[in-house]
């Protein structure tokens, strides 16, 4: 078996186990919060407390995988840590506040994000992104591979990262009962049922222990597949194929599975965010078509993952962290605290 596909194949172990374990635990109440830290006291001597979320978490976990796979494509296609590195400081400075700007501005929310209205963002930006560091750093960054190793990583970090909405109850699906009997057939079996008022499903619509499509997991696991047979296709030399195979999928799916979801998404009957999802296919269609795929040299898995040296490691760390505190820090949810001694063990 060659590297790549022992890469493949472990990758691919790696993430449906961590799909299996989240879509049976997290709708769970006891796997929203992870931590509340007091902050200040009022007149009754209680503690009001700020919440840590496994949304946080989750989500961190999803960009630091992200930016892994692509570190170690980018590197399998011979393009040095600079330009790469130059990339991803880039993209996550355009995508992480856009996840909360368009929220915004699509459902007058201040306090949520949207990974879709963020990979709209970036897949505009991206292109004249490559191109300007092409120009200042004098490289040639190719612009379809590297769009394809942007793509590959985007559906990966957007898979493992709705455990994220599983644990905080959000992008939920449509109460099972509401639906067409052949998705009752279909996932009577495997809805899934949220556990506590504090989860948006509950304070939102009230779903929380009701049977509701399992959204989240579709997309979880469709995104996950999808991704790992672009990343095999990314190693054969087959760019183009996966580029508009992940777009395709995602962006295909985003539109349609919107017809299953509950949530807000704005007044309109279709949603901005099914317009940004077909924009983005004609959009990634276009760049496919103005750019050549080709690149000087073997594809080798084998360099790229030597690129994860213990300073890029420290820097996913850093990465990490960053992600938790910006989006762990729940402005949803509050606490109340008290502390008390055990006076039988003094």
């Amino acid at each position: 078996m060659s590297n790549e596909m022992i890469f493949v194949s472990t990758l691919a172990l790696m993430l449906l186990l961590l799909l299996r374990w989240g879509f049976r635990t997290l709708p769970g109440e006891e796997w929203q919060i992870i931590a509340s830290l007091p902050v200040s006291k009022n007149i009754s001597g209680e503690w009001r407390g700020i919440n840590l979320t496994y949304y946080g978490l989750l989500t961190a976990n999803a960009y630091v995988i992200a930016v892994a796979v692509f570190l170690v494509l980018m590197e399998a296609i011979h393009v040095p840590l600079e330009g790469t590195a130059i990339m991803t400081l880039s993209i996550l400075l355009i995508c992480v506040p856009a996840s909360r700007i368009v929220a915004i501005i699509v459902e007058k929310k201040r306090h949520t994000f949207t990974v879709g209205g963020a990979s709209f963002v970036g897949i505009i930006m991206a292109p004249a992104a490559i191109l300007l560091i092409n120009r200042i750093l004098n490289s040639n960054i190719p612009i379809v591979p590297a769009m394809t190793a942007i793509a590959i990583s985007y559906t990966l970090g957007e898979g493992t990262g709705r455990l994220a909405c599983i644990s905080f109850g959000c992008c939920y699906g449509r109460a099972l009962a509401d639906t067409h009997p052949l998705f009752q057939r279909c996932f009577g079996r495997y809805s899934f049922i949220f556990i506590g008022k504090t989860k948006k499903i509950a304070y939102e619509r009230g779903l929380d222990g009701v049977k509701v499509v399992p959204i989240q997991a579709i997309t979880a696991l469709l995104y996950c597949v999808t991704g790992i047979a672009a990343t095999l296709l990314f190693l054969m030399s087959h760019f183009t194929l996966a580029f508009m195979l992940t777009i395709a999928v995602t962006q295909g799916w985003r539109t349609f599975s919107e017809i299953l979801r509950a949530d807000y998404r704005g007044e309109r009957q279709i949603s901005s965010y099914q317009i940004m999802a077909i924009i983005s296919i004609i959009l990634a269609a276009a760049v496919s078509l103005l750019f050549n795929s080709r690149v000087s040299g073997t594809e080798s898995v084998t360099l790229g993952l030597a690129s994860l040296t213990p300073p890029v490691l420290y820097s996913l760390i850093i990465l990490w962290m960053a992600v938790f505190i910006h989006t762990g820090r729940s402005t949803i949810t509050g606490s109340t605290i008290t502390f008390h001694i055990h006076k039988d063990r003094v």
